[in-house]
């Protein structure tokens, strides 16, 4: 896919919006920038022309910075947020979920789950709520299958940054009744396991379908998150086929959504809170620095403010606030 067959093209550095537009950020974990090195980076060998697309025609490898397209800009956004040690994911996600830099409040960098000294921050200043607090409509397009509202029911307190930051708000986590209905996305697109989870209901799906139930569950909120964690687990693997199949995988998910992608109307946030991925050879984190990537007409609004993983969410809240 190229740049070309993105619709509204035309109207890229001219059309201007009153409204605010449609924000979808999609969270990729353990994604890092990594070196052209095709026997540890799975981005070299795998097939990903939407992303490829999106960062002007070749995926980045260090020593990559920043680059502007005609449909977006792509940022190499420092992950380590002045603390020593690896990226970890509690402390990440804090920091672009809520804006608090996690790993200066807790000391260290803290994963995978947030310490429980962050939960105070996670609770008041997570980005649903910050935005709902302004009257906007968000989501958190994940569906959950009967196995996870078992553990949850079970008591059991261990819980991402994004779960947590549902429930503090009071964003409902959907199950297999919304991902029938094209209104939630299983967390591997395909809802591969989902019968071996309690939901014998549910069939596999194609990624590309999963991508247009994306576009269609956009259209309906102001803001709108998924996570996308499979990557992190695969660079944990060390497998290479692993890693390059969850890596296309999220590519013709992405191409299913793009099929519709109005960059007038929407802004479309790709991030990811630590490296891991690029580098296989290592079963650990990385240091490396993470791609940002924020298409359509007003990216110019949110890629202007980030620097590093704190100014994810204050630049959304601010796009809104001046909307």
């Amino acid at each position: 896919m190229t740049t070309d067959s993105y619709p509204g093209k035309t109207a890229m550095n001219d059309e201007k919006s009153n409204t605010a537009p449609h924000v979808v950020l999609l969270f990729m974990d353990g994604v890092g920038i990594g070196k052209k090195d095709a026997k540890i980076n799975p981005f070299v060998n795998a097939k990903l022309p939407v992303l490829a697309s999106l960062c002007g025609g070749e995926i980045p490898f260090k020593p990559f910075k920043r680059i502007s397209t005609e449909i977006s800009d792509v940022i190499a956004v420092n992950a380590t947020l002045g603390v020593a040690g690896l990226p970890q994911s509690g402390t990440g996600q804090t920091a672009i979920f809520t804006g608090v830099n996690g790993a200066k409040v807790f000391g260290r960098h803290f994963g995978p789950y947030p310490p429980t000294v962050l939960r105070s921050a996670i609770e008041k200043k997570n980005i649903f709520r910050r935005l709902k607090e302004k009257g906007r409509l968000v989501v958190f397009a994940n569906a959950f299958p009967k196995r996870f509202f078992e553990y949850i029911e079970s008591g059991v307190r261990r819980l991402t940054v994004t779960t947590l930051s549902c429930q503090y708000a009071g964003v409902p986590l959907f199950s297999a009744d919304e991902l029938l209905l094209g209104n939630g996305i299983s967390a591997d697109f395909i809802c591969g396991d989902w019968k071996a989870l309690g939901n014998p209901e549910v069939d596999p799906i194609a990624p590309v379908t999963a991508g247009r139930h994306l576009a269609q569950i956009v259209s309906k909120n102001h803001f709108t998150l998924f996570e996308y964690w499979l990557t992190d687990h695969a660079g944990h693997s060390q497998n290479m086929q692993a890693a390059v199949e969850v890596l296309e995988r999220f590519d013709e998910f992405l191409s299913g959504f793009m099929e519709s992608f109005n960059p007038a109307d929407i802004i479309l946030i790709i991030i990811s809170d630590h490296g891991n991925i690029e580098d296989l050879s290592t079963k650990s984190h990385t240091r490396n620095r993470v791609p940002c990537i924020i298409a359509g007409n007003h990216r110019n609004k949110i890629s202007g403010r980030v620097k590093n993983l704190t100014h994810i969410t204050p630049s959304i809240e601010k796009l809104f606030l001046d909307s």
